[in-house]
């Protein structure tokens, strides 16, 4: 495990988003990195993950970057590598990075299944802190009761319940990116945060996020499916 911190911001905030359900995390974690004012701070390496590095509008997109955003001091962990067999791994890194740091309080961001078509996603919550169980509650979220959390989210809450925790849920009955409910996830945090976010353009531009990301993810697939048959050509 390599982790890489060009500057090392004090007390913040740590949001990540890992690819899971609809990518929610990873669209919504998106969504930050670009709404508002961030900078790359760093990325997390494992020997584990695949040798493939994404290319999109000619700039390179770290499989897993760190950015920071000063205004909140708010530390951004945005992946777009699928996290299978080294969740464990990840989140030791994200809880290593919060420990460097010392962060107040670290928010994951997740989609979760929904059984049946609906209108509108519902956001739901889980923290370890009772104090923000209310105030989120006051904000129109609604408590997490029953459920099971999966990936790197679902390690972060076991692991890491020395740290002030707290899960942003957001429902989706599809497999496929769901932009709309990474826009109500968007829409809880900065109700939390207070970020500002201007919600008039918000599903448009996580709609062009779904499709970059899709973009990205469809390729890395076919080049893991490539590498797997062991037919991909070397030039030089």
């Amino acid at each position: 495990m390599e982790i890489t911190l060009t500057k090392k911001p004090k007390n913040p905030i740590i949001v990540e988003g890992f690819p899971g359900f609809g990518l929610v995390g990873t669209i919504a974690s998106e969504f930050l990195i670009d709404h508002l004012k961030t900078e790359q701070i760093g990325r997390i390496m494992f020997p584990e993950m695949p040798a493939m590095a994404a290319i999109h509008e000619g700039k390179l997109v770290e499989p897993l970057g760190i950015f920071y955003n000063e205004a909140f001091n708010m530390v951004i962990l945005h992946a777009i590598t699928a996290s299978t067999g080294i969740e464990w791994k990840l989140a030791d890194a994200l809880l290593e990075i919060a420990k460097q740091l010392n962060a107040k309080e670290i928010i994951s961001l997740e989609g979760v299944g929904s059984s049946g078509l609906k209108l509108a996603s519902e956001a739901f919550f889980y923290t370890n802190q009772p104090k923000k169980a209310e105030l989120l509650q006051n904000i129109g979220l609604k408590p997490l009761n029953e459920g099971i959390i999966i990936g790197v989210t679902g390690a972060i809450l076991l692991k890491g319940g020395h740290f002030p925790l707290a899960s942003f849920f957001a429902d989706t009955s599809s497999n496929l990116p769901d932009s709309k409910a990474a826009a109500k996830i968007i829409e809880a945090l900065d109700k939390y945060l207070g970020l500002k976010v201007d919600y008039q353009p918000l599903l448009k531009q996580a709609k062009q996020f779904e499709e970059k990301l899709s973009t990205i993810l469809e390729q890395s697939q076919k080049t893991q499916d490539i590498s797997e048959k062991k037919k991909l050509s070397y030039v030089g």
